[in-house]
């Protein structure tokens, strides 16, 4: 076991999953949040219309890169999903200010990047695949992704 591995297994498992809860919260109420109802009426109030489509994409985009990055399973994409998602809460929050505002959606974002580079891990369910062993390429190019789908999104809502 190398100090590496278990540092970025700790990570994944921790940031995953509090992902994965946040992304539960807006589509099912669990952990104590909205829900869907009360989610999507929140995206209209910030001007995301129509609210219940960016809601539900706000909601999946957390669930799902969440449970993947806990999984440590197609990392690259998961990065690109939660990237995108942060763009958007760091939008959202940017009139409010670092501490009162958007630091939370950085420091997921931030996270989100490093793991996309460096890759999920030893253990991880991908572990050996191809984009664990050229991170800085799947890593760059989740990026890119990553702000297309947050620019897209942007100009649409």
């Amino acid at each position: 076991m190398s100090g590496p591995a278990i540092g970025l297994l700790l990570l994944r498992v921790v940031f995953g999953g509090l992902l994965f809860s946040h992304g539960s919260q807006k589509l099912f109420g669990w952990f104590h949040g909205a829900g869907w109802e009360k989610t999507t009426a929140g995206f209209e109030q910030m001007g995301y219309h129509p609210g219940k489509f960016f809601g539900t994409l706000a909601g999946l985009c957390e669930f799902t890169g969440g449970a993947l990055l806990f999984l440590g399973l197609a990392t690259p994409l998961a990065a690109a999903i939660v990237v995108g998602t942060m763009l958007n809460a760091i939008h959202v929050e940017w009139s409010h200010g670092l501490y009162s505002g958007y630091e939370t959606a950085l420091l997921y974002l931030v996270a989100a990047a490093a793991v996309g580079f460096t890759g999920p891990g030893r253990y991880s369910l991908d572990y050996g695949r191809p984009w664990y062993r050229h991170g800085v390429v799947w890593g760059g190019g989740a990026i890119v992704l990553a702000v297309v789908a947050a620019v897209l999104t942007l100009a649409l809502k």
